[in-house]
Parts: C-alpha cells; structure tokens; sequence
C-alpha cells in the first residue's frame, strides 16, 4: 500500500512539474539578453511599463473588490432592516443551585462546594452577670410600666417622702 500510494505522488508531482514547465513555455517566452547598454535599458523600459500597468489594473480591481463590498455590506443592512426587529424568545427560569450551575459548567472538575453556612464556626452565647445586671437596669420598659397609672405615682411619693 505504502508503495503504491509513494509511486502515486511520485506521478502527481512529475505531472505538476511538467504543467508549469509547459505553461511557462507558452506564456514566458525566453529571455534573450542584448549585449549593447542601450538594448539594455530599453529592456528594463519595456518592463517598467508593463510592471507600472499591471499595478494599474491590480489597483483598479482592488477598488471594485471594495465597492462591491460596500454594496453588499448595505444590501444586508437592508434586507436586515426590512425583514423587522428580532424578537427575543422568553426566557424560562431555571431552578439551579449554585453547586448544580457549576458542576453543569466544569464538569467533574468542580469540588468546591458553595453551601457557605455549612462552613461557618457555631458559637455559644453565654450570659455574663454584668450583661444581665446591665440588661435589668437598662429596660425602659420596666420602669414605665411600674410607673403608669395612680398606682406608680404613689409609689414615686411614697420614694420621695
């Protein structure tokens, strides 16, 4: 098979070698280099000139090439316009936890886990003596409600005599 296939581009590229020669027959015809100076220089005229319009005609196609692209940049911008606005489909809402959403995104590279309760420390809240002493004498309400009513301001009389 390997031979087969190495005699097979073998033939491809004896084939392409022996097109370009004969294209290059037909359209390149043979250099034939004067002796003289001036035979010379008319040559390298000669060229220029052909060099000068071909660029001429590379350049002319350029600027077709842009303008019919231009045409069809506006010709979609058109067509766009005429067909109306996009409508946007509504969209669903997707019950996803954080953990489903990345897992779904990653794949099983995902180990982090977003439950950030179940990370945080417990702490106890203990109750000091100055907390409760504080708690006592600070409560507004206590005072209030003892000193509503005639019942609270006998007591005040009874305080101040």
């Amino acid at each position: 098979m390997l031979q087969i296939a190495a005699q097979e581009l073998e033939k491809e590229t004896a084939a392409k070698a022996s097109e370009k020669a004969n294209y290059l027959a037909e359209h390149c015809p043979a250099l034939s280099l004067p002796h003289s100076m001036q035979e010379l220089q008319d040559l390298c005229k000669k060229l220029h000139n052909k060099v000068e319009v071909v660029d001429e005609e590379r350049y002319d196609i350029e600027v077709k090439l842009q303008k019919t692209k231009k045409e069809l940049e506006d010709l979609s911008q058109k067509l766009f316009d005429l067909r109306g606005k996009f409508k946007r489909p509504p969209l669903r809402r997707v019950r996803m936890s954080a953990d489903a959403m990345l897992r779904a995104l990653l794949g099983s590279k995902h180990k982090v886990n977003m439950d950030l309760r179940a990370n945080l420390k417990q702490v106890k809240k203990e109750d000091t003596e100055k907390e409760k002493d504080l708690r006592d004498v600070g409560d507004w309400r206590k005072n209030i409600e003892e000193k509503s009513g005639m019942e609270g301001r006998k007591k005040m009389f009874e305080a101040e005599s």
